[in-house]
């Protein structure tokens, strides 16, 4: 099989063209730099009409990865975070190197790969993330505003009642009423507040379209505790149920499971991967603080893996937390709604 190997660069990208090993002896490869264009990824696609094209993951695979599979064209997607990927002890390392370590693996079917959704989830994981980092930054706002109170020492109400309408509206008559230097601290940072917040609810109603239109969405809404935001997450990073063939696949893709180490007789079970979906894993974090409080079933799983000791309460929340993604795995792989004794037992065997 010829395979097609780029290393994706912003400008450039460099094609390797490797048809394997012939008679015990590897074909010698050829290396080819374009534009990192769609027109010359066509020409170069037109031109070779290779197998398989493999790539690594990065912001240019995705319209990379679309016009290969819509030329029919099979795409292997490189993990560039995979333990196979990693380059250790080498004394040289150049695009051509990545581009043919890439073919090799490939050919050996020994590539660590990830899936790459339609374009339409890929949009959707966007607007997700986009949201995410939007409301980071109002949280800076905030924070900023209450520094420039304190360095005043004006006592301001604590959580949200700090930035409620009526909070806001005594902030900008503050701004308005008070010294040159005292408006240009507080009045640009109120205005950010403001545009930010109407980016947020502009790029929620768009999500809550989204989600409308999606009946896994709702499915996951059964589960008490679970909101839109987290069900969307989840529907849009898993994608494809089937593509985990276990709960512990599930766990591993979003950080939730611990590393191990394992030796003769040593066999030690540490802090959790954190590798993953950061933004899942984070979300699901939140909602097991949360769902512990108002759904049987996540208080049943975070108190018997607390075990009654105070100083385990990150580990339980992070047990909730798996199991959690588990059980949301199981629904949209079954197509069934949230039923709590399903779920028990579900949870118990995860």
């Amino acid at each position: 099989m010829k395979i097609l190997a780029m290393d994706l660069g912003k400008s450039k990208s460099v094609a390797c063209v490797y048809e394997g090993a012939h008679a015990g002896r590897e074909a010698d490869p050829r290396f080819e730099t374009i534009a990192s264009t769609p027109a010359e990824v066509l020409k170069l696609l037109e031109r070779e009409r290779p197998g398989r094209v493999v790539i690594e993951i990065g912001p240019t695979a995705g319209w990379v990865c679309d016009l290969c599979r819509g030329r029919g064209v099979e795409v292997q997607v490189a993990n560039t975070n995979a333990e196979a990927w990693h380059w250790k002890r080498v004394k040289r390392k150049s695009d051509r190197d990545d581009a043919l370590k890439l073919a090799r693996l490939s050919a050996l079917g020994q590539l660590p790969t990830v899936h790459m959704p339609e374009p339409r989830v890929r949009a959707w994981r966007e607007l997700i993330r986009y949201r995410h980092t939007l409301v980071g930054r109002r949280t800076r706002i905030k924070n900023s505003l209450r520094a420039v109170l304190q360095r005043q020492a004006i006592d301001w109400p604590a959580g949200p009642a700090g930035f409620s309408k009526g909070a806001l509206e005594e902030l900008a008559a503050m701004a308005a009423g008070g010294s040159e230097s005292w408006r240009l601290t507080l009045g640009p940072e109120l205005a950010q507040l403001r545009q930010v917040g109407e980016a947020i609810a502009q790029v929620e109603r768009e999500l809550d379209t989204l989600a409308a239109a999606d009946d896994r969405v709702a499915l996951l809404r059964t589960i008490p505790g679970v909101g839109p935001r987290l069900a969307e997450t989840i529907v849009a990073v898993i994608d494809d149920p089937r593509r985990f063939r276990s709960g512990k696949e599930v766990g591993c893709y979003a950080g939730l499971t611990p590393r191990r180490w394992q030796s003769g007789g040593t066999d030690r079970h540490g802090r959790i991967s954190g590798q993953g979906h950061d933004l899942l894993r984070s979300l699901l974090v939140e909602v097991a603080w949360l769902g512990r409080q108002y759904n049987p079933w996540m208080k049943a799983v975070y108190e018997r893996a607390l075990r009654g000791s105070p100083s385990r309460k990150k580990i339980a929340i992070t047990a909730l937390a798996r199991r959690l993604l588990v059980v949301c795995w199981a629904m949209l792989r079954n197509a069934t709604p949230w039923r709590e004794s399903a779920a028990a037992k579900l949870g118990l065997a995860a």
